[in-house]
Order: C-alpha cells, then structure tokens, then sequence
C-alpha cells in the first residue's frame, strides 16, 4: 500500500507542473497576443490593403482566434505584404483607353518610417529585443528547435513592423501549440491518477472484505462454542438426574447428535468461505498484476517525459530548465562544503553568417556537432547544456578557475579543429567562451553575469578565445 500511495503522489505531482507550465505558457500566449495587436497599430497608415489585414488580425488576437484562424491570417498578411511591395503592374495594352495612369507603387514599409512619422530607432530595436526574448523564452521549454533557429533568423531579417508583426504571429502559434501539447499531457495525467484512484479502490475494498471475512470467522466460532458448550452443559445436568442406563444412553446420544450437527454447519461454512475467499484472492493477484504491470508502465512514461522536458531535442543534451536546476543544487551544494565548481558560457562565433550562408538545416547541423565537440571528455560530475539558441553553458564540478581555463581552451581547440563544408566550400566555425568561479556571496544572477561579460571580452577581442575572470 505505501508503494501504491507513493505512486499516487507521483502523478499528481506531475500534474500539477503540468497545470504550472500550462498557466505559464497561457501567460505568454496573452503577452504575445497583445503584442501584436501595438504591432498592427504602429504598422497601420502605409497602405488600404495591408491596414485591413492589420485590423482582422488585431481583432482575431482579441477574440483569443485558434491555431487554424490566426494561420490562415498569416498566409493572407504574407501575401498582402509582398503585393504592397510589390511595384504596381502596366495595365495592359488591350484595354480601353483612355485609362487613368497607373498608380505608383506605395513605398516599402522601414522600421523608420510610418504614416504618423518617424519610428524611434530605440523603439524599434527595444521591439525586436522583446521579441528576442519571447523566442528566448520559448525556447527554454518548446522542442522545435530548428523552428526557432528559423524564427531568429526571420526576426533578425525584419525590416518593417509588418515583417515583426508576422513573426510574432508565428511565435504565438509556436505558444498556442506548447500550450495544447500540455493541456493534452495534463488530460492524459488526470485519466492515470483515476486510473491508478481505481486500482487503489479494488484493493482498499479487497481488504476490507477480507477484515470482514475474518470477522465473520470470528463470529462462527464463537457461535459453534457456545453451542459445544451449552450441549455438554445441558447434558452434564441432565446425566446427573437420570438413573436409567437406557434413557441416559438416549440423551447422550441426542446431545452428541446436536454436537455433530453443529461441527458440521460449522465445516460447512468454512469450506464455502474458503472457496469464496481463494476465488476473491485469485481475482485480486490478476489485478495486483495488471496493476503492477501498469505502474512499471506509467513509471517508464513518467521518467521518459520528465526526461523529455529536460533535454534539447535538436542536440540532444540538457536544455535550460536542466541547467537551472542543476546550477541551484551546485551553489547550494558549494555554499555549503565550498569545494570549487567553475561555470562556462559559450557562443559559436558569427553563427547568424552561418546559417545565411548554410541555412537554418547547415545551422543545424552545426549546432549539434558543437555540442557534441563540447561535451566529450566531460567528467561524470561535470554538466553541460544548451543554454538558447547558439549559446552553451558548462559547469565543472571539483575544478580551480586554472583548471578550467586549461580545460575550456582544449574544448575551444576541439571545435576549431571541426571541418564543415556546403556546397563543397569550407566553413569555419568556432566558439567563444567566458568562465568564473564560484565565490563568497555570489547568487545564480551574479555568477552567471559575471560569466556572461568575459564572454563579451572574448567576443570583443576577436573571437575564438576563452576568457577567465
């Protein structure tokens, strides 16, 4: 029974992260929706054509539109947006004539230019930032990771606000579907625990036939003893006051008649319930071992899906949730016993060029070898993940800041020493690295930014290096 109440805590356990990531995501959905809808305002006053798109977009955003919905406005924007700029078509010799002269073709739409004037170039950079971040943040828990390299290099590619606006769209149906995979895993949970609530029920009334039927044993016996008991009394008495052998063997027999017809029912009662409780107690193990076949099954699912949502399916290593898990418990742990732990942020140099160059399959591939050169030779307390997007991070257990710039410069060299080639053409790839060590005072925030800046100073500096600070 412990074992079943410890399973029961499992699930429910898990559903209520998946109830938590549910509200997340439907928060960022919501931040999304809004988003696009200042998006479209600030688009509006370039054209007719593209200000009604805008508009069904922004009300369909209101009205919380579905994936099927807000999909089809994108195509239709898409299409609105490359007619807009577009040059306008001759009209054709054929017509007749007169014919008014051909409108010009509007202006392309520039982040810095809209019907109500200037756009802030700072306004439109902290934009595009914000929606870095949402990608960011999306890719800290959503799988698609090639989706959202692609997302990134559209993100960095927009020009206008209806450019921004259309990746946005994409972000929020990457969102509505994140958000429809939990709701789909939380349902399924919900249908295990009753499951797993029903087995818990046949065996908790198992049992409690079982107390019953004992009680019922009980009871019997009782019965048949003081029946024994009242017989050989009552025949004790009535021996005493009979002087006749004949009439004394009569009573004795009768009273020992009664005795064995009483043994009898007895017995009788006893095979039957036996038979009852053999037939109860084979149904039961045939449900003990669906259930325990179940649990093993639940157990591989549950373990495989925490497994899921903490891996990077595109490279296959510990994503962002895992590391920041796992970097908690290493400055809890180093809080307290103080042995030395060093963290490193990489970054793959120019990786935007690279994936113009290769494409978003190139980068891909890219990715995936990088981390594969990163992480080999890592020692079994040392931990490595991706961080988002082109950038890694490494925590080495047990290591001086010395150490483990020794041990950064030699992962660096492994990466530089990778040979690439597209379309038969070289393409060189490295990585940059910042690293810091644990000490007195820091927080996960500090660690991590201090980390963060060398990495800049290697960037600065001219890329491919490893920096300690």
């Amino acid at each position: 029974m412990a074992e079943a109440v410890d399973w029961r805590k499992r699930h429910l356990d898990a559903l209520r992260e998946m109830e938590t990531e549910e509200r997340r995501w439907r928060g960022i959905e919501q931040i999304l929706r809004r988003l696009v809808q200042r998006l479209c305002a600030a688009a509006m006053g370039n054209d007719a054509r593209l200000d009604r798109q805008l508009e069904t977009l922004c009300a369909a955003t209101r009205r919380d539109a579905d994936e099927p919905q807000l999909k089809a406005l994108f195509d239709s924007l898409t299409g609105v947006i490359m007619a807009v700029e577009k040059p306008a078509a001759v009209a054709p010799a054929t017509l007749p004539s007169p014919l008014p002269s051909p409108l010009p073709a509007p202006a392309p739409l520039s982040p810095v230019a809209s019907s109500a004037g200037p756009v802030p170039e700072r306004r439109w950079q902290s934009s595009c930032q914000a929606v870095d971040m949402l990608i960011d943040r999306l890719g800290q828990s959503d799988t698609r990771g090639a989706d959202l390299t692609a997302l990134r290099s559209d993100l960095a590619a927009a020009a206008d606000d209806a450019a921004l606006a259309a990746v946005l769209l994409r972000v929020s149906d990457l969102v509505a579907q994140h958000s429809a995979a939990i709701a789909r895993e939380r349902a399924e949970a919900v249908v295990t625990l009753a499951q797993v609530t029903e087995r818990l029920g046949e065996m908790a009334k198992f049992l409690s036939g079982e107390s019953a039927e004992r009680a019922r044993d009980h009871r019997d016996r009782e019965t048949l003893d003081i029946g024994l008991l009242t017989q050989m009394t009552r025949m004790t008495d009535e021996v005493r006051t009979l002087d006749d052998l004949a009439a004394l063997r009569a009573l004795v027999t009768e009273r020992l008649e009664v005795v064995a017809s009483n043994v009898r029912e007895f017995r009788e009662r006893e095979r039957n319930r036996f038979a009852e409780n053999a037939a109860r107690s084979e149904r039961m193990h045939s449900r003990l071992a669906v259930l325990e076949k179940e649990s093993r099954e639940l157990s591989r699912n549950l373990d495989l899906e925490k497994l899921r949502s903490r891996i990077d399916t595109l490279t296959r290593v510990s994503n962002r949730v895992s590391f920041d898990e796992r970097f908690a418990e290493e400055l809890a742990r180093w809080k307290r016993f103080q042995h030395p732990v060093a963290i490193l942020v990489w970054d793959i140099d120019r990786f935007k060029s690279i994936n113009d160059a290769c494409g978003h399959r190139g980068g891909d591939a890219v990715l995936r070898e990088v981390a594969i050169a990163l992480s080999r030779g890592r020692r079994e307390v040392d931990f490595f993940a991706r961080f988002g997007g082109e950038e890694f991070v490494s925590l080495l257990v047990g290591s001086e800041l010395g150490d483990a710039l020794l041990a950064a410069e030699e992962m660096r060299v492994a990466v530089e020493s990778l040979r690439f080639h597209f379309h038969g053409t070289p393409v060189q790839v490295t990585v940059s690295c910042g690293l810091t060590a644990l000490r007195e005072g820091d927080t996960v925030d500090t660690v991590f930014d201090r980390a963060d800046a060398a990495l800049y100073k290697a960037k600065n500096s001219g890329r491919n290096a490893c920096i300690a600070v």
